[in-house]
């Protein structure tokens, strides 16, 4: 009697071990699918608690202040030149969405930031995102309540950018660190120190006139091309609200 009672439990035992690695199996692959966006999901309500407040909120408003004057001397040199002969992206203001930064990780390899909107906001892959100073990133996929933005300063980020004072278009380089690399392909470009680096009124990828930072150093090892490390004016290490432009092409 001792036996079949053992044998009847041992069984049961079986089939429920079996049921529960089914069950993570299923889980795993449901994750796998999903591409992690349960988890940021999860982490949304998880950390709602802990989102900055009103006051870090208002820290955009007044970075548009900061920025107007030079962003509205690029926009005028850049209608003049430019906006009759390309058919450029153009952003509108009452379309942006305000953000809060509810993960970072400013300091790896990968650097990227996650936010509290998502594609229940209307947040789509590709859109730019801005913070107090300029430009950080560009939204890299979305879940249901989050977005994920890969920062400029990551080596995924490779953007057109422009240089106002010597006219030129160059590429910017994320390299993993705090001062992604400026590439200008004309070894004959008279770039300086201080020089000042917005979005390329050309770009494919961003609206034009986005301010992103000066030029820190520049490399005068190369002769076939111009590089230099940019100081960035938008720092993602101590931003907690972000805007995200919604654009229409």
């Amino acid at each position: 009697m001792l036996d079949i009672r053992r044998i009847s439990t041992s069984r049961w035992w079986h089939k429920k071990k079996s049921w529960v690695l089914f069950g993570i199996f299923v889980f795993l692959v449901f994750v796998r699918i999903s591409k992690g966006s349960f988890y940021k999901d999860i982490y949304y309500f998880i950390s709602k608690p802990f989102w900055p407040g009103q006051f870090q909120k208002e820290i955009i408003l007044k970075s548009i202040d900061q920025e107007s004057l030079i962003t509205l001397n690029l926009l005028k040199k850049d209608n003049l030149r430019l906006r009759e002969l390309l058919s450029l992206q153009q952003s509108s203001n009452n379309e942006n969405i305000s953000a809060a930064v509810i993960s970072r990780k400013t300091g790896s390899w990968w650097r990227q930031i996650i936010l509290n909107k998502g594609s229940k906001d209307g947040v789509e892959i590709g859109s730019t995102v801005i913070g107090p100073g300029g430009l950080l990133g560009r939204v890299k996929n979305t879940s249901l309540f989050t977005s994920s933005v890969t920062l400029i300063t990551s080596p995924e980020s490779k953007l057109g950018v422009w240089v106002d004072r010597i006219q030129i278009n160059g590429l910017l380089v994320g390299l993993g660190d705090d001062y992604p690399s400026l590439i200008l392909y004309s070894k004959d470009a008279d770039l300086k120190v201080g020089d000042f680096v917005s979005s390329s009124p050309a770009s494919s990828l961003l609206p034009p006139n986005i301010p992103i930072g000066i030029v820190e150093s520049i490399d005068k090892t190369l002769k076939s091309k111009k590089t230099a490390k940019i100081s960035l004016f938008a720092k993602p290490q101590l931003i907690d609200w972000v805007q995200i432009l919604k654009v229409n092409i």
